[in-house]
């Protein structure tokens, strides 16, 4: 296991830098706790490719699960062409040239306003053969605490509110989809499905299937499953529909590390590690949350003898990853590892400031496989 604070059985010193690295083992123990909720209430649970889209493992990824869900073209085409399964394509608004091929690449189509729906309802008809249509509704209730990643937020984007729904006709839909979640447990999707009955409770019934979203951390070691089980049952039965879940994070969660080297220790009132990682580029997460990582062997500011903070390799001033403790000063060649950085990582990954993408490896039973590395053309084919 690679992903765990306290061991890594893994020699840093023959492992690029910098470079993510995915344990195979931590997939098989997500896989096998999500299919343990498929087989217990018959839900469908597909990959959300805005979160994990490390195509090299889709042929485990799908022996359990039914399919992917995608934002845009590009997602749906890797879904349809590398997972297999149902494609369920959402977006905050498709354009005359997207639409057409996202209904060639998607077996579900959501919308996120009636204003998309009405404009493209005629043209979906041509498509009810193979697709079916749905509507992202917004619950307008809260439950993530960061705004930033919060989509019932007031003045949100995302979702249809119900007083937009009065009275409309909604012939050719045939699903509801909510989104409410980040990094959350059953509770707060208890919380959820009560709002969504109380605003929505009339139109379920006459759905085939709805989606629940993402955000459900169901493979965290203390997130209760069989409470979750017992809500996607008890949903089932009272309005006979077909749920489907999309987490993207639950499938990767605590399955890989990100390993960069220091290239340099400066002092500027307090030690600074400059190293060949960034996380503008890299772990662009760590500033837009913002979060601070977790190192193996690192700990809280003065927990351990030897504070340091760790900067990046690109311009940008506020280009920090966070202040840590060591047992021992940090020195130039060092390498470290932080976890928890197979999900919403590799995804989000830029060449801002021509810093080049990390390398892209897959950690099974002591093997090391090297899946990608990158190089200037990357950098270069992005531009013009």
């Amino acid at each position: 296991m690679i992903g765990d604070n306290d061991t890594l059985n893994l020699d840093l010193t023959q492992v690029p830098s910098p470079s993510f690295i995915v344990d195979q083992e931590a997939l098989e123990r997500n896989l096998a706790v999500l299919d343990r909720v498929q087989q217990a209430t018959g839900a469908k649970v597909l990959l959300a490719l805005k979160g994990f889209a490390m195509f090299s493992v889709f042929p485990l990824l799908s022996k359990v699960l039914h399919g992917t869900c995608a934002s845009s073209i590009d997602e749906a085409r890797l879904g349809r062409e590398e997972f297999g399964g149902e494609v369920h394509t959402f977006s905050p608004a498709y354009s005359d040239e997207t639409i057409r091929e996202v209904f060639e690449l998607s077996d579900h189509v959501v919308f996120n306003s009636m204003g998309q729906w009405q404009r493209y309802r005629d043209l979906c008809g041509k498509h009810a053969d193979r697709v079916q249509f749905g509507l992202r509704i917004n619950p307008e209730h809260s439950e993530v605490k960061t705004a930033l990643y919060d989509p019932c937020r007031p003045g949100s984007r995302l979702g249809i509110r119900r007083q937009s729904l009065a009275g409309v006709d909604l012939k050719g839909i045939s699903g509801l989809h909510f989104h409410t979640l980040c990094e959350l447990d059953s509770h707060a999707l208890e919380r959820t499905l009560a709002a969504v009955e109380r605003n929505f409770g009339d139109l379920l019934a006459g759905m085939k299937w709805v989606n629940f979203g993402g955000g459900h951390h169901i493979s965290r070691p203390d997130y209760d499953v069989d409470h979750l089980c017992s809500l996607i049952t008890d949903f089932q039965k009272k309005y006979q529909v077909e749920i489907y879940l999309e987490p993207g994070e639950a499938v990767a969660l605590n399955a890989g590390i990100f390993v960069t080297t220091v290239l340099d220790i400066i002092d500027n009132d307090l030690n600074i590690a400059i190293l060949d990682a960034s996380a503008s580029t890299h772990l662009p997460d760590v500033l837009e949350m913002p979060y601070r990582p977790m190192i193996i062997g690192g700990g809280e500011p003065g927990e351990k003898p030897y504070n340091c903070r760790l900067g990046g390799n690109s311009c940008l001033a506020g280009d920090e990853i966070g202040d840590y403790s060591f047992d021992r000063p940090l020195q130039v060649g060092d390498k470290l590892a932080f976890t928890d950085m197979a999900h919403y990582t590799m995804v989000k990954t830029t060449t801002f400031n021509g810093v080049r993408l990390p390398t892209i490896a897959l950690y099974n039973r002591g093997e090391l496989q090297i899946i990608k590395k990158f190089g200037y053309e990357d950098f270069k084919s992005r531009l013009s």
